[in-house]
C-alpha cells in the first residue's frame, strides 16, 4: 500500500511539471505570435491607435491656430483699410516753413 501513494505523488509532480511546461510554452508562442503581428503591421506602414491620436490632437491644434490668426488678419487688414481711408479725409501735418533762417551775428 506504500506504493500506491508514492506513485500517485510522482504522477502529481509529473503532472505540475507538464502544466507548468505548457504555460511556459503558451508565453513563448504568444510572444511569437506578437512578434510576428509586429512586424507584419510596421510592413505595412501601419499606424498605432496612440500615435494617430497624438497626431490628430496636434492637426486639431494647429487649425485652431491658424483660424485664430486669420481673424486676427482680417482684423488687421480691416483696421488698416480703415486708416487708410480715414487719411485721404485729412492733410498731413506739415510743420510751417519759416523764410529766413534767424541769424544771430
Amino acid at each position: 500500500m506504500t506504493d500506491r501513494p508514492r506513485f500517485f505523488d510522482d504522477l502529481a509532480g509529473v503532472a505540475g511539471g507538464a502544466f507548468s511546461a505548457l504555460a511556459g510554452v503558451r508565453e513563448e508562442i504568444g510572444a511569437i505570435v506578437r512578434a510576428r503581428v509586429d512586424e507584419a503591421l510596421a510592413s505595412l506602414n501601419l499606424v498605432r491607435r496612440d500615435e494617430f491620436e497624438v497626431v490628430r490632437e496636434l492637426a486639431g491644434r494647429a487649425r485652431a491656430g491658424q483660424e485664430d490668426a486669420e481673424a486676427r488678419l482680417a482684423a488687421l487688414e480691416s483696421r488698416i483699410a480703415a486708416l487708410e481711408a480715414d487719411s485721404g479725409r485729412f492733410q498731413p501735418y506739415a510743420p510751417p516753413q519759416d523764410p529766413a533762417p534767424f541769424n544771430s551775428f
